[in-house]
């Protein structure tokens, strides 16, 4: 899902405007921290978190030396600030029973599990 239709189906789900959905939409996810909430939130230093959904912050990471892969060059990469998200715990739950809920259909029925997950096991 994209953010025209996030901002669509929230209008639906709200009843909103789209126009007014898109004004809180963008308040909420800007990433311009003038715009922004949880973008204005994480360059201060702080965490954002959604009970039961989850947690935004901004996690540093420190200098090391890495190396060009063409030329072998060592580089010195300087420490940087990056945004993390962290699931919290009644989402992951929900992933997790919808996928154990799917499977068990797919077994009921007869059919094979998703390439990628067949795939997945086989290297394993």
């Amino acid at each position: 899902m994209n953010k025209a239709e996030l901002v669509e189906k929230v209008s639906e789900k709200t009843g909103m405007s789209l126009r007014e959905t898109r004004t809180i939409i963008d308040a909420v996810f800007d990433p311009d921290p003038e715009t922004g909430l949880i973008a204005r939130e994480l360059v201060s230093g702080h965490k954002v978190a959604i009970s039961g959904f989850g947690t935004f912050e901004a996690r540093g990471r420190k200098a090391r030396t890495g190396r060009n892969p063409h030329t072998g060059e060592s580089l010195d990469i300087p420490a940087t600030r990056a945004p993390a998200f962290k699931a919290g715990k009644p989402l992951k739950e929900t992933l997790r029973r919808t996928a154990r809920e799917a499977e068990r259909r797919r077994a009921a029925e007869g059919s094979q599990p998703e390439p990628r997950r067949a795939e997945a096991e086989r290297r394993h």
